[in-house]
């Protein structure tokens, strides 16, 4: 059975159609390199109005299913950056240790990921990531915590993902 991961942009601009979802589509790049098991992925871009926000990724995990769902957008100081407030209220258990690692990740590239507010989060068998909006970042982040990745949704009972290792290597401990 396929793996279903939930790709979410949170971005008033990108939802309105002011500009395009690089955001959304450099994650599912990304995705698609670090992966060899086949997934599909449910895309939303939406508004950073926190009752779509927490609607959005209740729906991915409990209606579509969604093993992972990775968002983007909305995880700064701005006064609409709610992203972290919308996953920490769906989720019941959070896991700062992603947004710790995210920021020192990006502080070698610049002085402002202190600014940064994204975390993690687990709802029933669904793990929530934020990454921030920036294609670059976006990468930067994801390089750091994705080992981690499927061996927290083995332990949630999510879907077994199975990493092209030569891109990208999962820790699983040897049992």
């Amino acid at each position: 059975m396929k793996a279903k991961i939930g790709i979410l942009t949170v971005s008033d601009r990108a939802s309105a159609g002011i500009y395009e979802d690089l955001s959304g589509k450099a994650i599912e790049a990304t995705l698609k390199n670090y992966l060899a098991s086949e997934w599909e992925s449910v895309y939303m871009v939406i508004p950073d109005e926190q009752p779509v926000i927490e609607d959005a990724i209740k729906n991915m995990a409990d209606v579509y299913g969604c093993s992972l769902i990775v968002t983007t957008g909305g995880t700064g100081p701005a006064l609409r950056d709610i992203t972290p407030e919308a996953t920490e209220a769906v989720c019941e258990k959070m896991l700062p240790g992603f947004g710790e690692l995210m920021r020192q990740v990006s502080l070698k590239y610049v002085p402002t990921a202190i600014l940064s507010r994204q975390t993690a989060g687990i709802r029933g068998k669904t793990l929530v990531v934020n990454l921030p909006g920036k294609p670059k970042s976006i990468k930067e982040c994801l390089d750091a915590v994705f080992p981690a990745v499927p061996y927290c949704i083995d332990l949630i009972g999510g879907a077994y993902l199975e990493c092209n290792e030569e891109v990208i290597k999962a820790f699983r401990p040897k049992s």
